[in-house]
């Protein structure tokens, strides 16, 4: 089946993804390596089809959170790339992932107990990264274990290969975060001067995700982990502007590489006074003509937006109206000449001189830019444009 024949179907860019590459390449310092996080499906992009045209630009290092995200990534990449496992694998799975060769993280010293047995039973070698407790408080080693950790590195030497140190900051895009960041930023340095006086030497050291590279470019170590700015979007509206005044910009210098499409499949004229939909939530105050379209909340589309959601038909922007659907929705096309079965619908992207951003889906229901992508099924065509 040809991705535009779908119900709807996601065109990626790799034009501006190069752009997007670019732009987060030429914010790094001298020497300091590029993870591109393609988790979350490449954040609703596709790693099957991401990853090919990263590589095609010389990407080589990526990053997922599990083993499903794993397995995609060696479905699709070439030899020359290498995995980090961010997240969780199961004991089960982890010798799958040593004979790949992937790098994990070790985030609590039980599960570096497990990795070492794994290790030594298979012959293997483990490539560990060691995440330190910093003031997330979520997943990483704290001070209290770190003799434990030590020994344990020290006496298991063959069979550990000390990839990196690493930690996360807890909401480096908004400068609300500051003195947590700030801490955050002090501990690392304290681990960095434990590990040193242990003689404990990891290949590499990193913190930086995307906002954290940007605002606070010393953080960026050894590597950086950049996964929302490859696909064209900022950690938050708080971090474009801080960047782009701080160089007195006036344009965005990211572009999503996502557009998300679909078509009219009947057209239908509904009398004044009637409801449109499930319910009594719309009532149609003229005679109105509606368009339905074949995507719902199963597709990615969010019940949230029923009766304020946004698209665009025929270069105009119309609005959802009625209760979004599993599998379709229905447009206000009243006022849209030339509207008919088959006509091209965008609800991300551009269409005439009118655009719709994933921005304006958090505008409208308070999700995300990562929550609204990374929720678009993996079913929907992705097509390379």
């Amino acid at each position: 089946m040809k991705p535009e024949n779908a119900s709807s179907y996601i065109e990626i860019d790799r034009s501006l993804l190069r752009s997007n590459l670019s732009f987060v390449r030429s914010r790094l310092k001298k020497g300091v390596r590029l993870s591109v996080v393609i988790k979350g499906n490449a954040y609703g992009h596709g790693i099957k089809q991401i990853v090919p045209l990263l590589e095609a630009e010389g990407v080589r290092h990526f990053s997922v959170y599990g083993i499903e995200e794993a397995d995609d990534f060696h479905e699709c990449a070439s030899a020359e790339s290498q995995l980090m496992v961010m997240g969780y694998i199961h004991p089960d799975n982890l010798e799958i992932s040593m004979k790949r060769g992937d790098e994990f993280f070790i985030y609590d010293v039980d599960q570096l107990k497990i990795v070492i047995s794994k290790a030594r039973n298979s012959k293997l070698e483990a490539k560990i990264h060691v995440e330190v407790e910093t003031g997330m408080n979520r997943t990483g080693i704290d001070e209290d274990s770190l003799p434990e950790l030590t020994g344990l590195i020290k006496k298991n030497s063959e069979h550990l290969q000390l990839t990196g140190l690493c930690t996360h900051f807890a909401g480096a895009e908004s400068i609300s975060n500051y003195y947590r960041i700030k801490k955050q930023r002090s501990r690392f340095k304290q681990y960095l001067a434990y590990f040193d006086k242990e003689k404990i030497d990891f290949e590499i050291k990193h913190a930086a995700c995307s906002a954290a590279m940007l605002r606070y470019p010393d953080t960026q170590y050894d590597m950086v982990r950049s996964g929302i700015l490859i696909y064209g979007f900022w950690p938050n509206r708080e971090t474009l502007i801080d960047y782009i005044t701080k160089r007195n910009l006036h344009e965005d210098p990211l572009t999503s590489v996502l557009t998300w499409k679909s078509k009219v499949m009947t057209l239908k004229e509904v009398e004044k006074g009637e409801y449109i939909g499930y319910g009594t939530s719309y009532l149609a105050n003229r005679k109105t003509r509606i368009a339905i379209v074949p995507v719902g909340y199963a597709y990615g589309y969010s019940r949230i937006l029923s009766n304020q959601g946004r698209a665009l038909v025929q270069g105009e922007r119309v609005g959802v109206i009625g209760t979004v659907n599993m599998n379709m929705l229905t447009l206000d096309v009243t006022e849209v000449e030339g509207v008919e079965k088959e006509s091209e619908v965008v609800f991300i992207g551009n269409q005439g001189n009118h655009r719709i951003s994933v921005a304006s889906f958090g505008e409208l229901s308070s999700q995300l830019n990562y929550e609204m992508l990374t929720r678009l099924p993996r079913n929907i065509p992705r097509l390379i444009k």
